[in-house]
């Protein structure tokens, strides 16, 4: 269980990191070209993922909050359950990781802090974070594994 805090807390760690790096490095909504197709650009999301609910008038901030919080418990208490399965345990600990960086953000500053954009010609992937990757790449672990288990009977 140790191993797993210890990957769920580095990945909190990095990511927080990240965007007060961001914040103080970047200008908001100027992108600053790295690579092709990829630039750092300094974006707010009020909402959930690709921006879901971020018209709203501030209510979805809390609603999103105690989600996470309630998902989070979920995760952690499944993670404690699953010892025996390595994957699966890496898969929660990213998930849960991710969430709880995204949720800090929320909590203390209204919106999750955004900086990594790619695109392609004038097509733009939303702005997303070291957060949004650890969730995204727990998610598809956890996919890949509920496929790959064998089938009770």
């Amino acid at each position: 269980m140790k191993r797993w805090l210890a990957l769920i807390v580095a990945v909190v760690l990095l990511d927080q990191l990240s965007k007060q790096l961001a914040e103080a490095l970047l200008v908001y909504h100027q992108p600053l070209p790295v690579l092709p197709s990829f630039n750092l650009t300094l974006g707010y999301n009020t909402g959930a993922a690709f921006s879901f609910l971020a018209d709203q008038g501030g209510w979805q901030r809390w609603f999103f909050v105690v989600l996470a919080i309630v998902v989070s418990v979920f995760l952690g208490r499944w993670l404690r359950e699953v010892r025996d399965q390595p994957w699966l345990a890496a898969s929660l600990s990213l998930i849960l990781g991710g969430a709880i960086g995204n949720v800090i953000d929320r909590a203390f500053y209204g919106h999750v802090i955004d900086f990594i954009d790619l695109y392609y010609d004038r097509w733009h992937w939303p702005i997303f974070n070291v957060a949004d990757i650890a969730i995204s790449c727990g998610v598809v672990l956890l996919v890949v594994l509920t496929f790959r288990s064998p089938r009770n009977p």
